[in-house]
C-alpha cells in the first residue's frame, strides 16, 4: 500500500472511528446533573457550613462541571432541624446535618453524629470507615430511603456556657441546658431540663433566660455565636459528644440516579470535607480560646463526680433503649464493641504520650 493509500484509508478509519468511538464520551459529556443541597447551619458558622461548601465545589471540580450542587443555608430551603425529612421526601436530593438532631424520630439516629462517653474524631473514622460503622449505619438510614456519608467532625467539643457554677450533681437540677439527642436524656435523668434549639436561636434564647445554659461546639463557634457575653462559665469537657460527625445524607432514589463518575465525585468530596472540618477546628479553636478568656469567660472543669453520675446515667438510658429498640441495640453492640478495643489501644500510646506532651509544652 502506497503511502497515499494509507493516509486515506487511515484518514476515512479515523473518521469512521470517531463517530463510533466518541459517541460515549460526547453523550457523557453532554449529561448534565442538578441537585440542592439543604446545610443545617447557617453561612455565619463558616467551618460547618464551610464543609458542605467545600464538598459541593469539589463535586463540581471532579465532573467539569457536569454534576452541579448548589448549597443553601438553614432555613433558606429547609428549616434547620428538618433536612432529614426533606431529603427522605425527595424535597431536596441532599443534605448536609448532625444525625443526632433525628432522635426524637428514633434514637438509634445519634449513632451517626455522637453519643454520651463516645468514640473520639479518630476512633469515629475508624470505626466508619473501617470496622463496618458506614455498612451497620447504613443499613438503618436505607429503611428510610436515605444513605450516609460522613462530611465532618468537629473533634470533642465543649461543655458549653453556664450562668452559674456546676459544682455538684445537685447544681443540674432544673437547669434548662440547649443540649440535643441522648445526652439531653442522660442529663434529664439528673435533673436538667434538655432543650433543642437550632444555632441562630441560641444566643437569644440564653440572653432573654430562656435557657440557663447552652453547649454549641467548641471555642471557634461559640465566640461567633457570642454566648460568653451573656454567660461567664465555660465548661470542658463536652463528655456527651467525644468526637460527633456530620453527614452528606442522600436520597437513595437521587443517588441511584447518578452515572458512576459522579457518585465517585460525591463520594471523594465527603472525604474532603471530613478532612477539612477537623483540621480548621484544630487550627482556629486555640486562639479562639485566649480569646475568649481575656474577655472574662471563666473556663472550668465538669467536677468528676458530675461526670461519674452522668457515665452512670448514660448506661441506664443505653441499657432501656436496647430492651425496647433493636435498631439501638444492634448499632450500639457494634459501637461500643469497637470503642473497648479502641482504649485498651489509646492508653497504651496515644494517650500517654498526648499526656507527657501537655506537661511539658502546656
Amino acid at each position: 500500500m502506497t503511502r497515499r493509500s494509507f493516509l486515506k484509508h487511515a484518514g476515512a478509519g479515523a473518521a469512521t472511528g470517531g463517530v463510533i468511538l466518541g459517541a460515549p464520551a460526547i453523550v457523557s459529556a453532554q449529561q448534565q446533573v442538578r441537585w440542592r443541597m439543604a446545610s443545617s447551619f447557617p453561612k455565619s458558622l463558616d467551618t460547618l457550613y464551610g464543609a458542605a461548601d467545600i464538598l459541593t465545589k469539589r463535586v463540581a471540580a471532579l465532573t467539569g462541571g457536569r454534576f452541579q450542587v448548589s448549597l443553601h443555608a438553614a432555613g433558606e430551603i429547609v428549616p434547620a432541624l428538618q433536612v432529614l425529612d426533606a431529603v427522605q421526601n425527595g424535597t431536596i436530593e441532599c443534605g448536609h446535618t448532625a444525625m443526632y438532631y433525628y432522635f426524637g424520630k428514633d434514637p438509634a439516629w445519634a449513632f451517626g453524629t455522637c453519643v454520651p462517653f463516645g468514640l473520639n474524631q479518630r476512633q469515629y473514622n475508624a470505626w466508619w470507615y473501617e470496622a463496618g460503622g458506614a455498612k451497620v449505619f447504613n443499613e438503618f438510614a436505607n429503611k428510610v430511603g436515605v444513605t450516609a456519608f460522613v462530611a465532618g467532625n468537629t473533634g470533642t467539643q465543649m461543655g458549653g456556657f453556664f450562668r452559674k457554677e456546676i459544682k455538684t450533681v445537685a447544681d443540674l437540677k432544673g437547669l434548662k441546658f440547649r443540649i440535643a439527642g441522648l445526652a439531653g436524656a442522660m442529663l434529664a435523668r439528673l435533673g436538667t431540663v434538655p432543650q433543642q434549639i437550632a444555632a441562630g436561636d441560641i444566643y437569644s434564647a440564653l440572653e432573654k433566660g430562656t435557657i440557663d445554659a447552652a453547649e454549641w461546639v467548641a471555642p471557634y463557634d461559640d465566640e461567633k455565636l457570642g454566648l460568653g457575653k451573656v454567660a461567664k462559665f465555660y465548661y470542658t469537657p463536652g463528655f456527651w459528644e467525644g468526637g460527633p460527625a456530620l453527614h452528606a445524607l442522600v436520597n437513595n432514589k437521587a443517588w441511584e440516579s447518578l452515572p458512576v463518575e459522579f457518585k465517585a465525585a460525591f463520594e471523594s468530596a465527603t472525604y474532603e470535607a471530613n478532612m477539612y472540618m477537623t483540621a480548621r477546628y484544630d487550627n482556629q479553636n486555640p486562639s479562639a480560646l485566649r480569646r475568649l478568656l481575656a474577655s472574662g469567660v471563666q473556663l472550668r472543669a465538669f467536677p468528676k463526680p458530675v461526670m461519674d453520675a452522668a457515665f452512670k446515667a448514660a448506661q441506664e438510658v443505653y441499657a432501656e433503649l436496647n430492651d425496647k429498640n433493636p435498631e439501638f441495640k444492634r448499632l450500639g453492640e457494634s459501637y461500643f464493641g469497637f470503642q473497648r478495643e479502641q482504649l485498651s489501644w489509646y492508653g497504651v500510646a496515644e494517650s500517654r504520650f498526648d499526656q507527657f506532651m501537655q506537661s511539658t509544652r502546656a
